[in-house]
């Protein structure tokens, strides 16, 4: 998701929106189709990092993994949303941008961070002024949800913030290093059978959508699996324990990693058109950073909210 003063990142939302997924998402979570409403009638609104799915997934991932300790802070903490979890709440921060256009504005820069042509080295000087980038705020939304002096509200926000961020640095194009937008500026025809959004029609024509590359990775590479937000977190869970297992806890090195993916997995294709073929290939790789979300998710979840594990 992506406004700024340097390389604004703006797009479109995308969510899953495959026939069987959106059944049972809408039986699942009013709060969350209400969320893709209000995204999806947004214009101009920027590209959700993962679309809901992707976020509710790292939500969902991280809540099975808290301690007792943890989750019953995170309870307390989200006590009368509408959706309760930390899934319900991971796309709160996008949806600002059409329920608080001020307050969006202000955190725009937050969710992602530009790096230098080339290169993944981190600057904060340079590459986070202000701490206006997804780096900073991952530390100091989670040191404001660990400071029990704070008001419940400021804690509240400050959750809802770092699931979201948390997102967004372990998507690669929320860490480029190249001029085009985090991927807004590729132009991709995508041959898909996943009808897109009501907004996005008129760029879908015979089985071609005209997109971008960052909109393929938002909502194609995990959309194209057909599942809802709990089958696919179900088979995440199931699936080998992560190698290396996600222990370190430093959100520069998460977006160090994601800017290497770029080159290191070919994340740009060589060309401008694009099949299932792209979509097959890259899943696994969008899967793994999602997982790696929620274990570094839950990890600073729990460090946080239990007095145990500070």
């Amino acid at each position: 998701m992506r406004t700024t003063r340097r390389l604004g990142y703006s797009g479109r939302p995308l969510a899953d929106n495959t026939p069987t997924a959106v059944t049972r998402f809408l039986r699942r979570s009013l709060s969350v189709s209400l969320l893709c409403l209000l995204l999806g009638l947004t214009a101009a609104a920027p590209v959700a990092a993962w679309s809901v799915l992707g976020h509710r997934l790292v939500g969902e991932l991280a809540e099975r993994r808290l301690t007792p300790a943890a989750r019953a802070e995170v309870e307390r903490l989200l006590a009368g949303e509408s959706d309760p979890t930390l899934g319900g709440v991971a796309s709160w921060a996008d949806a600002l941008r059409a329920t608080d256009p001020e307050r969006f504005k202000r955190t725009s820069r937050w969710h992602y961070v530009n790096f230098p042509a080339g290169g993944c080295d981190y600057r904060p000087e340079r590459d986070c002024p202000n701490g206006d980038c997804v780096i900073a705020q991952i530390r100091r939304q989670r040191d404001l949800l660990a400071d029990r002096s704070q008001p419940l509200e400021a804690r509240r926000d400050a959750l809802k913030f770092l699931v979201h961020f948390v997102g967004d640095v372990h998507q690669p194009l929320h860490a480029g290093n190249r001029p085009d937008k985090g991927g807004n500026g590729y132009q991709i025809s995508l041959r898909t059978d996943l009808p897109p959004e009501e907004y996005a029609r008129k760029r879908y024509v015979d089985g071609v959508m005209g997109t971008n590359l960052h909109s393929v990775w938002d909502y194609y590479v995990l959309g194209s699996r057909g599942l809802d937000a709990e089958a696919y977190a179900d088979a995440l869970a199931a699936a080998p324990p992560l190698r290396p297992a996600a222990t370190r806890l430093d959100p520069a090195d998460w977006a160090r990693d994601s800017c290497r993916l770029l080159d290191a997995q070919a994340l740009y294709p060589p060309g401008h058109k694009l099949d299932h073929r792209y979509l097959d290939a890259q899943r696994p790789l969008a899967e793994r950073q999602v997982r790696l979300a929620g274990e570094r998710l839950a990890a600073l979840l729990n460090g946080a909210l239990d007095p145990a594990r500070r």
